[in-house]
């Protein structure tokens, strides 16, 4: 966008990441999002796959290449596990593992009976990819009860509407194990998630047990960082929790040339957050291959209070509930295609009148003086004029006297023509 070469390295054999390798296709369509990156290619940046920055090629010898400065969202690739007794015999995997099998290994296919451990969104899309790659039978259990799961709600309503078993308040105690491989799964009640802090906390009930006979246990409780050999050198520093440590507003990490965005920046969030940080992480490093920039002036500082949409009532806002999308025939657990049908026009117009409009913008006519400009420039073709009050405008005058001084000017322009070719002139001058 603002003229400079970039480069994508990707680790992966091909390009997309977490987007591609780590969300189900019921979730995300992955023919949208290639599509999506067909046109970034076009835009002319160039993306080179199966590249590890570390492995293959370190930072500094990228600098020697003469690139200038780095943005690394690499995401949070890795999964965690519970640290219970047996979670490393054959059949336990992270959540995070199980869903790049599946998305980048069609074939992929588990034997027999799954438990999900975990309660969030992301163990929401194990439990249900799970579902489509096993003929057994999928049980989801979690800390948390129903309505302190982390889970979107109509994430777990698609969960109960899939036919897996939801048990909450119920957190990991062993994996057990014959030969080397999971035969079940203990649980202890958890009597209690959060302290009076809201802090996790969890407390349990430890002579209270239940035990779920399984082939396959997925723990999808959490992700973790995998850097490898890329900050090798670097003076980045890492947060607690592997994160890396940067400029909240600019994403500037203690190497001044390395940038960071997305998970790997701030934790598990949702996609379009990575997708916004990439638009900051662009601005700052504009700013910082032309010296003497300052890299905070004049940008958004997000220093406000969200409003909480639970405990107002506006008169001009439509408290009317989320819309939900109808459902394409067909069975679930045989297909990761999305099922999900787009919003009718009637539930379009109600979803857009939720909207507060605390964004709205208005034309600044000390500003726009209506050249069209904008209208050329949108490789979308996404703006358009148009004159709602023909009479209100001084233009159609102008209109007016086109089609008058039309004719004369066509003529004049061929005499001038004409006057350049044979140096002689139809109207007489002073000196004749």
């Amino acid at each position: 966008m603002e003229g400079y070469p970039v480069t994508v390295f990707e680790k992966e054999a091909r390009p997309g990441g977490m987007l591609l390798n780590g969300i189900p296709n019921f979730r995300l369509e992955k023919e949208v999002l290639e599509k999506e990156i067909e046109i970034i290619k076009n835009t002319g940046a160039e993306i080179r796959c199966g590249v590890e920055i570390g492995r293959d090629i370190t930072l500094d010898e990228l600098r020697a290449e003469g690139y200038k400065a780095f943005y690394v969202a690499i995401g949070l690739q890795g999964g965690r596990l519970a640290g219970v007794p047996g979670e490393d015999a054959e059949g336990v995997f992270s959540g995070v593992d199980f869903l790049k099998r599946v998305n980048m290994d069609p074939n992929f296919r588990l034997s027999g009976d799954v438990v999900v451990v975990g309660g969030g969104n992301v163990a929401a899309d194990v439990a249900r990819a799970a579902l489509r790659a096993t003929d057994g039978k999928v049980t989801m259990l979690c800390l948390e009860q129903r309505h302190e799961m982390p889970a979107a709600k109509d994430e777990v309503a698609e969960i109960l509407a899939e036919g897996i078993e939801l048990k909450n308040g119920w957190g990991p105690q062993e994996v057990v194990t014959e030969d080397g491989r999971v035969t079940a799964i203990v649980f202890k009640k958890c009597t209690s998630v959060f302290d009076e802090n809201h802090r996790f906390a969890p407390k349990y009930d430890e002579g209270t047990t239940i035990r779920i006979p399984c082939e396959n246990v997925l723990m999808a409780i959490g992700q973790s960082a995998e850097w490898g050999e890329l900050l090798a050198g670097s003076r980045v520093e890492l947060n607690r929790n592997g994160t890396a440590a940067a400029d909240p507003v600019t994403g500037q990490t203690g190497e001044p040339d390395i940038f960071v965005g997305g998970d790997i920046f701030h934790g598990a969030r949702f996609a379009i957050d990575a997708i916004a940080d990439g638009r900051q992480g662009m601005v700052s490093i504009n700013r910082f291959v032309h010296p003497g920039q300052s890299l905070t002036i004049g940008r958004d500082l997000r220093e406000f209070i969200e409003l909480d949409r639970d405990d107002i009532r506006v008169d001009s806002y439509d408290n009317a509930p989320r819309q939900t999308p109808g459902m394409k025939p067909g069975e679930a657990r045989r297909t990761f295609e999305d099922l999900r049908l787009p919003l009718t026009e009637e539930q379009v117009k109600k979803e857009a009148n939720r909207c507060l409009k605390c964004g709205a913008t208005k034309v600044d006519l000390n500003q726009c003086i209506g050249c069209g400009l904008c209208t050329t420039r949108c490789e979308f073709d996404a703006i358009h004029l148009t004159r709602d009050i023909p009479a209100a405008s001084e233009m159609h005058k102008a209109e007016e006297m086109m089609s008058l001084v039309g004719p004369y000017a066509a003529e004049r322009m061929k005499k001038i023509i004409k006057k350049k070719i044979t140096g002689k002139s139809e109207y007489p001058t002073w000196q004749e």
